[in-house]
């Protein structure tokens, strides 16, 4: 069946088209997703990038900034942009690694806090989320978006 003749899928009382685009239909989702999370973690005063990275660094302490952004799919600029922020509130350190060309990025204590304080309310969307998807079809999103950039990557 070709995308033009499925069905409409609902959410709520707005019709969401399927696009016969990947691309158009993965950043459609994208953006309503990062709205949710965007929407939970301003009750924080953070932002989900920033939390995104506040947590990398968490799981990945002593990162370089060229592993962070390939392991995030970010590009430098805006990487570097956020990470200025992070640094300007005191929550991230750079130091020089056994290559000194190479910074190594870690939480300060600060950061760890930071980190520690805006959790629930990222925990409070990702409850959101995977309960509106069902168990099954988070599992699913999860493998399938993880493959898909493992793919492409």
């Amino acid at each position: 069946m070709d995308p033009e003749s499925r069905h409409s899928r609902t959410k709520k009382a707005t019709t969401l088209v399927e696009l016969p685009c990947a691309c158009a239909n993965l950043r459609r989702t994208a953006r309503l997703v990062t709205q949710l999370y965007e929407q939970a973690l301003r009750n924080a005063g953070i932002t989900a990038p920033q939390f995104t990275l506040l947590q990398t660094l968490k799981l990945a302490p002593a990162i370089s900034q060229r592993q962070l952004a390939e392991f995030l799919g970010i590009d430098s600029t805006t990487l570097t942009r956020t990470l200025a922020l992070l640094r300007k509130r005191g929550w991230l350190s750079a130091e020089p690694g056994t290559d000194r060309r190479a910074l190594r990025l870690a939480l300060t204590k600060t950061g760890e806090k930071e980190y520690e304080r805006a959790l629930p309310y990222w925990q409070s969307a990702q409850k959101r989320l995977r309960q509106a998807l069902g168990e099954p079809n988070w599992n699913r999103l999860v493998d399938a978006v993880v493959h898909a950039a493992e793919a492409i990557h």
